[in-house]
């Protein structure tokens, strides 16, 4: 049976913005939602490594998060972070800002993929999985550094080639599988929702802490169309979060599959009308009138894993002609996307957005909102995001 659900919903600015992150996790009620005995992870977002304007974690949505939870008495915290067939682990970070932010308050920057950070063991679930136990063969395996921590998400508030939206539930996906996540492509949604049965299991608190500010519309979670929304919003309720985030975007919540599948399993609240809003609650009402786009990539992708060419995946995707695919979605984003179209959007942004001026101040700096990077500090991460920006 599902539990009541509060997502918190807050205006904000980028001369607010940290003050405006530590009252939304009073607001969504934090510090019952985590142990404050346990470690704490925070699990941001980097859905391209180049710093696109709503695709990854915003900077100060990382700091605001670090502070928040250090003044509501969580002190130990660790950033996680992942690879993809398509993001450079070590190259989103660094491009991102997050290096720094993360030296400054002490966090360790740890990577689900380096056996000296963590390692992966396998698994058996308590809750019977939709498929992720007939995808892997009954062999689940998931990192063992998760087992025991509190997790915070970290995404954005954007659209999602697969699923339509992408928020907290889909966060956990580069978290907890690895690299032969794309397997689940299929049966992306029932992941989802096997996902966050897991995480109730292994984690003895979830949060989530989503940034709007500027949104992405059309086919995310990379190539977008950003728009300033200046909202942010948190919950401890993964599926109410989406849900919340989902009508805002235009859409009808229960019409996405992750979203009712989890709702039906009583594994959060995806009914709007069953979600007490609270802060902004203006907010929630409105509608950005959103719509998932198409590139050439999605239509390969939609041919992959939905289309009449699905039932050849084990033979494209689980051998040797997967080292084929790699280069070619390396080539479609990096070498061409980001450098003859995206690079042009993300530099406007920076001269004409209010979040974008902010984004490039901390950049430049390596500190965000006045506060001074540590004396001696090595700045080398910081002159590259200057550099991409310049």
């Amino acid at each position: 049976m599902n539990e009541k659900a509060v997502v918190a919903i807050l205006r904000t600015r980028p001369e607010t913005v940290l003050d405006d992150y530590e009252r939304l996790f009073e607001l969504a009620g934090v510090r019952s939602a985590l142990d404050p005995s346990a470690p704490t992870i925070l699990k941001d977002n980097i859905s391209w490594h180049f710093p696109f304007p709503g695709a990854n974690t915003t900077p100060w949505q990382l700091e605001g998060t670090i502070l928040a939870l250090r003044n509501a008495g969580f002190e130990k915290q660790f950033c996680v972070q992942n690879r993809t067939v398509v993001t450079n682990a070590f190259k989103g970070t660094d491009l991102n800002g997050y290096w720094p932010i993360c030296r400054a308050h002490d966090v360790p920057v740890l990577f689900n993929f380096r056996a000296e950070d963590m390692q992966w063991v396998e698994y058996q679930p308590k809750a019977k999985m939709l498929a992720l136990d007939r995808i892997f063969e009954g062999h689940i395996r998931i990192p063992d550094f998760f087992f025991g921590k509190n997790i915070v998400h970290l995404p954005t508030v954007k659209c999602h080639i697969y699923t339509t939206t992408t928020g907290a539930m889909k966060n956990a996906f580069g978290g907890l599988l690895n690299e032969k996540r794309h397997y689940t492509h299929t049966w992306i949604n029932e992941t989802l929702v096997d996902l966050l049965a897991i995480q109730r299991e292994i984690h003895p608190g979830i949060f989530a802490v989503m940034d709007g500010t500027t949104a992405g519309n059309g086919a995310g979670p990379r190539i977008m169309d950003p728009q300033t929304k200046n909202v942010i919003l948190a919950s401890a309720d993964q599926v109410a979060i989406d849900a919340v985030a989902a009508k805002m975007m235009g859409f009808d919540p229960l019409s996405l599959r992750y979203v009712r599948l989890a709702h039906e399993a009583g594994l959060g609240v995806g009914d709007p009308r069953e979600i007490d809003i609270v802060g902004d609650v203006e907010v929630a009402d409105q509608n950005w009138h959103f719509a998932v786009g198409r590139t050439f990539l999605s239509f390969l992708g939609w041919l992959s894993w939905y289309g009449p060419t699905r039932h050849l995946q084990k033979f494209i995707f689980h051998g040797p002609l997967a080292n084929l695919t790699y280069p070619v979605s390396e080539f479609y984003h990096d070498y061409y996307r980001w450098p003859l179209r995206e690079r042009r959007v993300f530099e406007r942004w920076l001269g004409e957005s209010p979040w974008g001026h902010l984004f490039k101040e901390y950049a430049s700096r390596g500190h965000l909102g006045g506060k001074e990077a540590r004396a001696g500090e090595d700045r080398t991460d910081q002159n590259l995001a200057v550099d991409t920006i310049g």
